[in-house]
Formats: C-alpha cells, sequence, structure tokens
C-alpha cells in the first residue's frame, strides 16, 4: 500500500507540474522528446534497411559460394584493373566443378541480358530483363512459384523453346488471361509459358529482381546468343555447399579446381575471387554502425540538454514544496520515501517526453513506408530502449533534486 501511494502520489505531482506551467515543462521536455526521437529513428531505420538487404541477399542462398573475377570486399580502389584483367567465369569452370567437386551439393551457371522485348498478341514489354538458367537454379535459389513449374531435365538438354515469367512480366503480357501454355515471342522467336513466378514485391534491395525477369533455359539460349567472351552478358557461377559442410571447406576444394582447370602454377596468384553473402553482411555491418553511432552521438547531447532542463524544473517542485515537505517528514515520512517521490515524478516527466518521442518515430516511420518502396518499422527492442534511456535521463535528471528535498530540515522547512 505504501508503495501504491508513493506511486500514486508522484504520478500526481508530475501532471501538476505539467499542468501548472505548460511551456515551461514543455520546452523543458523537448530536449528528452528530440534525443529519444534522434536514437530511436536512427535505430529503426537502420534496422529495417538492414533486414531489407539482409532478405534481398537470403534469395542468393548463405550457403553458396560465388565464383566471380572481383572479390566483393575489397577495399583497395587501385585493385580494380588487376582483377578487371582475370577472366570471367565460364561454361568450363561450370561444367568441371560439377564434374569434380565433391563437397558441392550442385553448381549452376547463369548469364543476364537486356534490352530486349517480350510480345503476347498486342501487349508488349519492352528493355526486358533475360536470364539464361542451368538445370540446377531451382535448387540452388529456392524458387517460388505462382503457377506452373521449372524446366524439365528433358527441356534443358533439349533446349525446348519454353519461358518462364516473373510476376510483374506476366502481368503486363496478361492482364485479363492466363498465362500458362500461351506463346510469347521473344527475339524473333516463339516460346511456351510454362511458369510463373510468385511476386516478391517492391524493395530497394532486391539483388536479382526476379518480379521483373524472363527465364530461359542455359542450352536454349546458347543457340541464340554467343556466350564465350561476349562482355555485353553478365554471369554468374553459384556453387551449394553439402549440407553439414562448411563454405571453408567447400572454398578450399573449389579454389583446387579452378587453379587447376586454369593450369595455375604453385606459385601464381588466384586469377578469380570466391565470395559469400557474409562478406557483404560484414561491410554493411560497418557502416551502418558508423550510422548507428552517428544517431546516438545527436541523441545524447539532445538528451543531456533535456535532464538538465527535467532538473530545472525538479529544483522549482523542491522550491515550491518545501513546506509540504517538513509537513510530511514531521508526520514521520522517512527520507527514502521522499527521495523515491521525486525520483518516480522526474522519471514520469521523462517518461512522457520519451513516449511522445517514440509515437513521432512510429509516425514518421509510417510515412516513409507510405511513399517509399521499403517498409520501416519501430520494433519492440527499440522501444524499450527508447523507455529505458527515458527512465535513466529521469533518475540522473531527478537525483541531486531529490537528495536534497529528502535532507531538509523538518522545522526549517515548516517555516520556508
Amino acid at each position: 500500500m505504501i508503495i501504491f501511494k508513493l506511486l500514486l502520489e508522484s504520478f500526481r505531482q508530475a501532471f501538476q507540474a505539467l499542468r501548472s506551467n505548460k511551456l515551461r515543462t514543455i520546452l523543458s521536455l523537448l530536449g528528452i522528446m528530440i534525443g529519444i526521437y534522434s536514437i530511436i529513428i536512427v535505430k529503426s531505420a537502420v534496422d529495417s534497411f538492414q533486414d531489407s538487404i539482409m532478405n534481398g541477399f537470403s534469395e542468393l542462398g548463405s550457403d553458396v559460394i560465388y565464383l566471380d573475377k572481383y572479390p566483393w570486399d575489397e577495399e583497395d580502389r587501385n585493385g580494380w584493373w588487376k582483377y578487371a584483367k582475370r577472366p570471367e567465369p565460364s561454361l568450363d569452370d561450370y561444367s568441371t566443378i560439377n564434374k569434380k567437386a565433391k563437397l558441392a551439393e550442385a553448381a549452376s551457371f547463369t548469364i543476364f541480358m537486356g534490352g530486349k522485348t517480350i510480345k503476347y498478341k498486342s501487349s508488349n514489354v519492352g528493355n526486358a530483363f533475360i536470364m539464361g538458367v542451368s538445370e540446377e537454379y531451382e535448387q540452388i535459389s529456392s524458387l517460388q512459384f505462382e503457377k506452373g513449374r521449372f524446366f524439365s531435365n528433358l527441356e534443358d538438354a533439349n533446349a525446348r523453346d519454353v519461358v518462364i515469367l516473373g510476376s510483374a512480366i506476366s502481368k503486363a503480357l496478361f492482364p485479363r488471361e492466363e498465362a500458362l501454355g500461351k506463346p510469347v515471342k521473344l527475339m524473333g522467336k516463339k516460346y511456351r509459358v510454362i511458369g510463373v513466378l510468385k511476386e516478391e514485391g517492391e524493395s530497394m534491395f532486391n539483388m536479382i529482381n526476379l518480379d521483373e525477369a524472363i527465364m530461359l533455359s542455359l542450352n536454349n539460349i546458347r543457340r541464340l546468343v554467343p556466350i564465350q567472351n561476349n562482355n555485353s552478358i553478365g554471369r554468374m557461377l553459384q556453387v551449394k555447399a553439402k549440407s553439414g559442410i562448411s563454405l571453408e571447406e567447400v572454398k578450399s576444394e573449389i579454389a583446387g579446381i579452378i587453379r587447376s582447370k586454369r593450369k595455375l602454377k604453385p606459385r601464381e596468384e588466384d586469377n578469380f575471387s570466391l565470395n559469400e553473402i557474409s562478406m557483404l553482411s560484414r561491410m554493411l555491418e560497418s557502416i551502418f554502425g558508423v550510422v548507428n553511432i552517428a544517431g546516438y552521438f545527436i541523441g545524447f547531447f539532445a538528451l543531456v540538454v533535456g535532464m538538465f532542463s527535467v532538473a530545472n524544473i525538479m529544483f522549482v517542485s523542491v522550491k515550491e514544496r518545501t513546506s509540504l515537505i517538513g509537513v510530511k517528514k514531521a508526520l514521520g515520512a522517512k527520507q527514502y520515501i521522499i527521495l523515491t517521490e521525486f525520483l518516480i515524478e522526474a522519471i514520469i516527466l521523462c517518461l512522457i517526453g520519451g513516449l511522445v518521442g517514440i509515437i513521432f518515430v512510429f509516425l514518421t516511420l509510417k510515412v516513409i513506408s507510405a511513399v517509399a518502396p521499403l517498409e520501416l518499422y519501430l520494433s519492440l527492442t527499440n522501444l524499450m530502449i527508447g523507455l529505458i534511456c527515458s527512465i535513466v535521463v529521469g533518475l540522473l535528471a531527478g537525483i541531486i533534486p531529490a537528495i536534497i528535498a529528502s535532507g531538509l530540515d523538518p522545522v526549517v522547512a515548516i517555516r520556508s
């Protein structure tokens, strides 16, 4: 009952301070609001960006190695010319890995082309993005289909004229019709639609925008376009590790296979790079870490200003209630009761400022999410961080006024 009465009295005094001088209290709490807002808005934005980017990376696979001429984590800008001279991943590399790799579950080869037009009757999509994928691509990338299926082994081996459409391409070509089984025209040839991919939705960080992709089998597109030594074609060679095998073991095996295939001498440097998603993750963590520190830095100074402002309110409150404190002590109130009462009052004031700041964070994130292709959110963790920061600032702001109030002599206090 004593604790309940203490809390009730502290709430009453805090709201009395708000009512008695609204402008002074609001201006004093402004620092708390700005500080909490700065910290939580930056942290929420960073967390949302990280989640969105990692979701974009996830379609590339966390257990997949990428053979490329460029390393993803290279920091030496001058090294670009050295890497540019390296050979591109080739069909021979892909074939050799599939034949010799013992620790890999599968390897796939993908080529990328742009600037093509796909047509169906009077509908067409210009500047289409085309992917030529090997038969292992579905296994490595875990494609999700809204309708239809992936290429069968027979269709891939015989280079059949069949195509898989991304969700956006399918909707543009077939706004009121079923896409499956329909003939479309691409690069002067007719193709039959055998699958439509599930919609991924808008995202700033999709590594491969499958919604706007057109997939052909690798063997089919090889009959139409020369792949070897064609610098206008993008290419990607993926190697998926077997279950229970670490990426480092697979990388070591693949490095040996490619060095042998490319006839590199023991002392010669690799003319290829083996990349993994964790490289990009580490780079992003360092970048986001700097952004978080900036948010904390700005928020810290705003909270310091707010803390002194709330401390000022508490000093005024002690001055205004000196005689009341004397009466309470004369009636037997202990020092810790007076101390706790003023501390709780300071914490409540800071919590009010913090909650207002969090409400503004929530509204800001909602507005940005509505106008940008990115889902920003306020997590429970960040909400708790905001509330805990408010409590800590309240304790620091109220401790000296509370000690002064609890140490007053009852006789002197009543006379004042």
